[in-house]
């Protein structure tokens, strides 16, 4: 059985832990490695490497850093089979969609080369008489990353690491245990492309010991994704320790359907956002509230199309709809199920007893569907994760528009209509950070930011787009004047009390 590594300083490092976790197939069932839940010690150690990188990596001119971006870029193009690959392998996304988990880590790569215009400050000559200020955007010094196990390429190597290490920061990734594989090759072709060593580094360990980001003298900022209850007291202790914090959280993103919404591509659209990725994803759909008009027919369809995925391994690239992470994950998912028909929600479509053939000790659940779910149920309320639609009936508009702005979380909203008034209503009203028209994963492209909101997010500035510079840089303004011959004569004291 392969041991696995922390990769900090540019090299692998054995750990010194005596704890390992297993790292599964989810397709099969199978452990193909054990990765380390390295020390209190190694993670301080490696924050000291970060931080020695960091000292001369910030110096180097911010067109000759990107140029590593750049490079990186090329590399991840050429690598992308192995990549997809190796995604599919660890997490369980069919083949299209942990190719498109690795076209993001590239669209953030993408985004990051342009990093000298983003990072370009602002200046104001004669700001008063003789006086001319210039805003400069600087670095900060070293960033931890918290990663969840569900986009092992996109998160790490598209949201956290290009932006921050062309702003001329260091970076430590606590990467997820479950899903260490991509993230350790991505550093492999970073250090090919040229990033000086320690200044991305990887490590695995348990909450107890990723505690030491929070409050580490030399930890500035901490990007975390993960569960709400986690991302709040993320944000709190290490604001209350002086870091910058932003915590993307948990979902229940919510689908309104009007009467007027073509059934067939509307319900297309709801299968693909429900259960791409095994419903593993933030910016999965897994509520439709739908007018009572058009409910039976809308349920009918999505009956029917999501009895046509077919459910198998990931790696096959005949799959529609892949394994789920672990076994752990399975059985939660499962207790999800049996709780929503306990409280009473009639299920259309079950997917607990699924079988793939000479694939039986995979982590299979089909998709699964619950119609005339109402408020009062938790299932219809809280993150499940996994590949359960909720359908929740309403009698029009405003009655969907306030059971969708009820739930405490507000990543995305969708709205299927071909009415210009209920969709502009819809796109003024609704809590959702990020809105979809007859889109159902409304994810805009990484030029602008990933923006949830109440409970689905904690800090200021969210990744990506302009936010994601300004959150891995600090401002800095610098006055300046200079005196003529006349003036260096006058021992008269005169200096600017900020006045105009």
């Amino acid at each position: 059985m392969e041991k696995l590594s922390y990769f900090a300083g540019g090299r692998y490092i054995e750990s010194e832990t005596d704890k390992y976790n297993e790292v599964y197939n989810p397709s099969t069932g199978e452990v193909t490695a054990l990765v380390p839940n390295c020390t209190s010690d190694e993670v301080e150690k490696v924050i000291d490497i970060a931080k020695k990188a960091y000292e001369s990596w910030s110096r180097v001119p911010i067109v000759k850093r990107v140029q590593v971006l750049y490079k990186l870029r090329q590399l991840i193009e050429e690598h992308m089979e192995e990549l997809t690959y190796l995604v599919a392998q660890e997490h369980g996304k069919v083949w299209d969609e942990a190719m498109g988990d690795v076209l993001k880590a590239k669209e953030g790569t993408e985004l990051a080369c342009s990093a000298p215009s983003l990072i370009m400050g602002e200046s104001l000559m004669n700001a008063s008489s003789g006086f001319d200020t210039v805003l400069y955007r600087e670095s900060l010094g070293v960033f931890a990353g918290i990663v969840p196990f569900n986009f092992p390429a996109m998160i790490p190597m598209g949201w956290m690491t290009p932006m921050c290490v062309a702003a001329g920061n260091a970076i430590v990734l606590k990467v997820s245990s479950s899903t260490p594989r991509t993230a350790l090759r991505f550093a492999e072709l970073y250090k090919e492309a040229g990033l000086p060593d320690g200044v991305l580094n990887i490590i695995t360990c348990s909450r107890k010991e990723a505690e030491i980001f929070l409050t580490h003298p030399d930890i500035k900022g901490i990007s975390f994704v993960g569960t709400t209850a986690v991302g709040k007291h993320i944000y709190s202790v290490a604001a209350a320790h002086g870091k910058r914090v932003q915590a993307l959280c948990e979902a229940k993103n919510h689908a309104l359907v009007m009467k007027d919404a073509p059934i067939d591509r509307t319900a297309a659209g709801i299968i693909n956002s429900a259960f791409g990725c095994a419903g593993e994803r933030c910016m999965a759909l897994p509520v439709v509230v739908a007018e009572e008009e058009i409910a039976d027919e809308l349920v009918a369809k999505l009956v029917e199309l999501a009895k046509g995925l077919k459910v198998g391994p990931a790696y096959d690239k005949a799959s529609t709809l892949g394994p789920v992470v672990n076994l752990k994950h399975k059985e939660s998912i499962l207790n999800w199920i049996q709780k929503g028909i306990d409280e009473g929600a009639e299920i259309v479509l079950d997917g607990r007893n699924v079988k793939v053939e000479n694939f039986e000790n995979g982590y299979y659940l089909g998709p699964t569907i619950f119609d005339h779910v109402s408020e009062d149920m938790t299932i219809g309320t809280t993150e499940i994760f996994g590949p359960v639609l909720c359908i929740k009936r309403v009698k029009d508009f405003e009655e969907g528009l306030a059971v969708m702005n009820r739930n405490p979380f507000a990543n995305g909203s969708v709205i299927y209509t071909q009415n210009g008034y209920f969709a502009r209503e819809f796109a003024s009203r609704t809590h959702g950070g990020m809105v979809g028209v007859n889109v159902g994963i409304p994810v805009p492209v990484g030029v602008f930011p990933f923006s949830g909101h109440k409970d689905s997010f904690f800090g200021d500035l969210h990744c990506l787009g302009k936010d994601g510079i300004k959150f891995y840089t600090e401002s800095k303004c610098v006055t300046t004047r200079w005196f003529d011959e006349d003036e260096k004569k006058n021992t008269k004291v005169n200096t600017w009390d900020g006045t105009i």
